[in-house]
């Protein structure tokens, strides 16, 4: 497949056109950004470890009966995906309490949550991505409520499965964002699954494998990232 214009160039992707209108190159990049662009930097080797962990973790939610916009994988870098109309939402589940949770609401890092919490934000740079909730989404035509309750339980189930997914690896998933899209008449799973969009524990030592050790200066950065690769290419 023929990578043709670029549509779009994002913190972590660029986008390219195809041959084929219903299809897209995603290249995925070694940028890092944090705290809504505030703080940017470079972790090597990150875009390859993204894009084949993001396809990794999409055949396996396929095969589980979630559809993506996964189609091939082209390179380290690059994979042939659907063409979606991104819904404007990013969509994150909260299994334990860390980051902004934490601090918003004076809850312990790393205190399991008695159940999963589903939260919405706008996606809107220039907002910072605002929390927004069920009747905002609808008021603002952001999604139906067929849609709102797809995207809903899709995303708990998508949970479920990563979570059975990457603790049979030694980790644990503490929270994460996902986006999706429409894809002729369906909503389906895009963006991607990484230690970019996801918080990664390991299970015994709690050692964080994830984005917060950039926004955090923990340091050891791409070592968390591949060791993460490791466990689920192993």
């Amino acid at each position: 497949m023929q990578k043709l214009d670029m549509l779009y160039e994002g913190k972590a992707k660029k986008v390219f056109k195809t041959e084929d209108v219903d299809l897209l190159i995603v290249e995925y990049k070694d940028d890092a950004t944090a705290f809504n662009g505030l703080k940017k930097g470079t972790i090597s080797g990150k875009g390859i470890i993204n894009n084949r962990m993001t396809n990794v973790v999409f055949e396996y939610l396929g095969k589980k009966g979630i559809e993506t916009h996964l189609v091939e994988e082209l390179s380290d870098r690059e994979t042939l995906v659907k063409k979606v109309s991104i819904v404007p939402l990013e969509v994150i589940i909260r299994n334990i309490a860390a980051g902004s949770f934490s601090k918003k609401f004076g809850v312990e890092e790393g205190t399991k949550l008695i159940s999963p919490i589903l939260e919405f934000s706008y996606k809107n740079d220039e907002l910072g991505d605002p929390m927004i909730n069920d009747m905002q989404i609808l008021a603002l035509g952001l999604a139906t409520k067929e849609e709102l309750e797809n995207i809903s339980e899709q995303a708990l189930k998508i949970n479920e499965l990563m979570k059975e997914f990457f603790f049979e690896k030694g980790i644990k998933l503490i929270d994460f964002k996902i986006e999706f899209g429409r894809f002729k008449d369906r909503i389906i799973l895009s963006d991607e699954v990484s230690p970019d969009t996801c918080r990664f524990w390991d299970v015994v030592t709690n050692e964080k494998l994830d984005k917060d050790r950039f926004r955090r200066d923990l340091g050891n950065v791409e070592d968390a990232y591949e060791e993460v690769w490791r466990r689920i290419n192993s």
